[in-house]
């Protein structure tokens, strides 16, 4: 299968259907079924202690595997998260963006399973792992 939306319109998609975050986003890489998106902190993703949130981390795995999945099958605003476990391995740097890799490990008719890997920009170790799986809409087979 291969790509049905590129990145240009994959963040226009964004823009419209999710306008109240789609600011703090930028596609920095799409392939078939890979993306990579990075998250644009500001002090609204901060915690106390100088680290980035968990729900910030959490919104990055969650942009990051719905674009990845629409990409794969079109823009269907339709396509919702149905599951997310996430695991958080090491404190983000506050003053670096987040990089969040995101893969699609199974495209079915009715579910996607995705898997992310979150990075600190320029470390080479994940801050946090997070699996998702999203409901498909039957409009997209």
């Amino acid at each position: 299968m291969s790509l049905k939306i590129d990145a240009a319109e994959l963040t226009r998609f964004l823009a419209k259907v999710f306008p109240q975050v789609a600011h703090d986003f930028k596609l920095l890489n799409l392939a078939e079924n890979y993306l990579e998106v990075v998250l644009l902190i500001k002090e609204k993703h901060l915690r106390p202690g100088g680290t980035v949130s968990g729900p910030s981390m959490f919104a990055l795995a969650d942009v990051s595997a719905y674009l990845n999945v629409l990409s794969m099958i079109g823009p269907q605003a339709l396509a919702v998260t149905t599951n997310c476990g996430i695991d958080f391995m090491r404190k983000p740097k506050a003053n670096r963006n987040l990089i969040c890799k995101s893969s699609i490990l199974k495209l079915g008719r009715a579910l996607a399973v995705t898997e992310c890997q979150i990075f600190s920009e320029g470390e080479l170790e994940p801050v946090a792992r997070a699996n998702l799986t999203y409901s498909l809409p039957p409009a997209h087979i």
